[in-house]
């Protein structure tokens, strides 16, 4: 079985682009998050302890408060959101 990636206190989803929590609930958001970090759906649930349907159910929920279609739209957002642009361009100077 795969080692799962790091998912401490660090990597929550409390450290998601406030944009993004704003939008999201705490649990889609803390869901967003994990899938960020490349775990699975069983993964995922059994980190949440939750079941595998409760996890495609607030994915669900992240894919239409976003606007995407699948988890792939949903991780690129997640991922572009939560380095903004301006914080890119004041380390590049």
């Amino acid at each position: 079985m795969a080692a799962m990636p790091d998912a401490t206190p660090a990597h929550r989803a409390n450290d998601t682009d406030p944009r993004l929590r704003s939008v999201l609930s705490p649990r889609e958001a803390e869901v967003l998050q994990l899938a960020t970090l490349g775990l699975t759906n069983p993964q995922i649930a059994a980190h949440l302890q939750v079941t595998v349907h409760a996890v495609k159910f607030h994915l669900a929920g992240v894919y239409r408060k976003l606007g995407v279609a699948n988890r792939t739209e949903a991780v690129v957002r997640s991922l572009r959101d939560a380095t903004p642009l301006d914080d890119a361009a004041k380390a590049s100077s």
